[in-house]
């Protein structure tokens, strides 16, 4: 692809990542085939191809529109038209640095504007977002029964592991989670502490994902940095490795060095972290499961909803479900397994009707084998699926702690 890029952008960092980008792209439309937006609107420019197209219109000196944001806003940066591209656009990167750009030209209606600020306010802060959660979870039993289904119970309190490994590893608290999920973490606190490794319960935040999406980049590189001021003690006392139980965020923190790469006070730390990084399925896969005991009873059927995050974030499609069968999982076949749940972050609160749709069309895919419950890797899509499905819906890292 030929491109032009206008001066404001193009001899910036943002503006030589994304004519490389471009560059890559050939027009080939690999990517519609496995994009949810466009198989469910059949729009062009609701496809990778045709938002490149509006990006790079922009890029190019063209007045962004209303009509632009609109295109981009539906894009659920699922990234699964990386996993199709023959040509390795990476077009997770291009989508972010496109909507910075339109939304610094495009001014959005006020209601629009409020929800954003509202989101970036309160959900990457648990001491803002957990009362207001927790008063949800007390009225639970007198909400109706839509709301009700977006309100999880609390999870029972389990006794925690002591730190008594030689063995360690940190682990990413995150925001969302440990309000709505905490059981999460602490479940992979014990089977890591059965594996011989102590999991570190050290101090930090959101990884920064929600500012990023939301086109707050210099927000979300606020919580990069406090992040990463926070683990560097633990780094420098010799921990393995950081373990995120939440694809989503394992994704963002796999590219601190990118997103700090122009910042000099950062950059080489942000290298080190990226480095350290793992996903918990990436831990668990070099571990012998051996002391966990007998498994998982066979007659549990599990469908394993493989998020976008770990399948076409970070390309570890296949990982878990591997890890489950070693443990005596049975899975069950699931459709169209590379197709997003409608989750993406914030995109089920701004995007409503879309992420609903989605939504359906999964649930229906999770259920068809008649499972006895549902298992899944991140934390949006925990809540999103759980929300709907008629089986319990579980982080996989549950079914190995039992």
């Amino acid at each position: 692809m030929q491109t032009h890029l206008a001066d404001f952008i193009k001899d910036t960092p943002a503006g030589r990542e994304a004519d490389r980008i471009l560059r890559n792209c050939v027009h080939c439309g690999f990517c519609t085939a496995t994009c949810p937006t466009y198989q469910l609107l059949g729009d062009e420019l609701d496809g990778p191809r045709g938002r490149i197209y509006l990006i790079k219109q922009v890029l190019e000196g063209h007045e962004a529109s209303r009509r632009t944001q609109h295109h981009l806003d539906r894009c659920l940066t699922c990234r699964a038209c990386e996993t199709t591209c023959p040509s390795g656009v990476e077009y997770g990167h291009l989508a972010d640095i496109g909507r910075e750009v339109v939304e610094s030209q495009v001014r959005r209606p006020l209601h629009e504007r409020l929800m954003r600020r509202l989101l970036r306010l309160v959900l990457p802060y648990p001491a803002r977002f957990g009362p207001l959660f927790g008063i949800g979870q007390r009225l639970r039993p007198w909400l109706p029964r839509a709301v009700r289904r977006h309100v999880p119970p609390r999870a029972p309190v389990r006794e925690l592991p002591a730190p008594r490994h030689s063995r360690r590893m940190l682990i990413l608290e995150g925001c969302v989670q440990p309000v709505m999920a905490p059981h999460i973490n602490d479940a992979t606190a014990r089977v890591l502490d059965r594996l011989g490794i102590s999991l570190v319960r050290g101090t930090g935040g959101c990884c920064g994902a929600l500012s990023q999406h939301l086109s707050a980049p210099e927000e979300a590189r606020d919580f990069m940095r406090r992040n990463i001021d926070a683990w560097w003690p633990y780094i420098e006392a010799g921990i393995e490795a950081i373990v995120i139980t939440a694809s989503g965020c394992g994704t963002v923190v796999k590219e601190y060095d990118r997103l700090l790469a122009d910042d000099p006070a950062y950059a080489d730390k942000a290298r080190r972290v990226a480095a350290l990084a793992k996903d918990l399925g990436e831990v668990l896969r070099e571990e012998s499961l051996e002391a966990l005991g007998d498994g998982v009873p066979a007659t549990k059927r599990v469908a394993f909803h493989s998020p976008c995050t770990l399948q076409h974030g970070q390309q570890l499609n296949g990982v878990v479900e591997s890890i489950l069968r070693r443990a005596g999982v049975t899975l069950t076949q699931v459709a169209d397994a590379h197709l997003c749940c409608g989750s993406a972050g914030t995109y089920s609160i701004l995007q409503r009707d879309l992420s609903q749709r989605l939504l359906a069309n999964k649930v229906q895919a999770l259920a068809a084998d008649a499972p006895t419950c549902i298992a899944t890797a991140n934390i949006g899509c925990w809540h999103h699926l759980q929300s709907r499905a008629e089986q319990p819906v579980r982080h996989w890292i549950e079914l190995l702690d039992s």
